[in-house]
């Protein structure tokens, strides 16, 4: 929804009683993955604080792999993701996860997709940008030097990356549904009101 809908500055129940809006509550969320993966509590290979993202993703496939002397469980398409109660994590990175939160967090967002531009364009970027993900600890050869790199595009995640991209750069999305109507009747009706006290909103990350 954050691609459509510019949450800044609005509040529902929920937010007011915890002085946050959704805008701040992504841009938390966004530190939390990066911190997460810097963490990187499995010791999985190229976390770092430029490496980074768990989100919904393809994934190198159902497997049970040993590495170095090391077992390792992967899985294909997976909700990705780390959190206090759910931790879903095989060491599959998805750019869409720093690209999607592009306007959350820029300052963390866009060292992380120039490097994994950079760093890995030959087997990451193709004909429409960002592949789906990678995997730098599976071995698909049976080594420890080769990764899994996804052949293929998620129209889903293309699309709220370049959507989030467009937000980042010019807001254009977001400027031109806040003069749609039936959305922003229906945030009203949802409880969207005006933040009142904007200077006491819980930034911190």
């Amino acid at each position: 929804s954050q691609a459509f809908i510019d949450f800044r500055g609005i509040q529902d129940d929920f937010m007011r009683k915890h002085s946050s809006d959704y805008f701040i509550n992504s841009r938390k969320a966004t530190y939390a993955n990066r911190a997460y993966c810097i963490q990187n509590p499995k010791n999985f290979k190229g976390y770092s604080e430029n490496i980074w993202g768990l989100t919904a993703c393809d994934g190198p496939g159902h497997k049970r792999l040993t590495i170095n002397d090391l077992e390792y469980q992967f899985d294909g398409y997976s909700a990705r993701g780390a959190s206090a109660k759910y931790v879903n994590d095989d060491g599959t990175i998805a750019p869409t996860a720093a690209g999607g939160s592009l306007p959350f967090a820029p300052e963390i967002c866009e060292p992380a997709l120039q490097t994994m531009w950079t760093n890995y364009y030959d087997q990451l970027v193709g004909e429409y940008g960002f592949k789906d993900a990678f995997n730098l600890t599976f071995s698909p050869k049976g080594d420890d030097t080769s990764g899994w790199f996804d052949p293929d595009y998620i129209g889903i995640d293309q699309g709220v990356l370049l959507l989030q991209l467009e937000n980042h750069r010019t807001e254009l999305i977001w400027t031109i549904l806040k003069k749609n109507k039936y959305l922003q009747d229906g945030l009203k009706k949802a409880g969207f009101l005006p933040t009142k006290n904007k200077n006491k909103l819980d930034h911190e990350e």
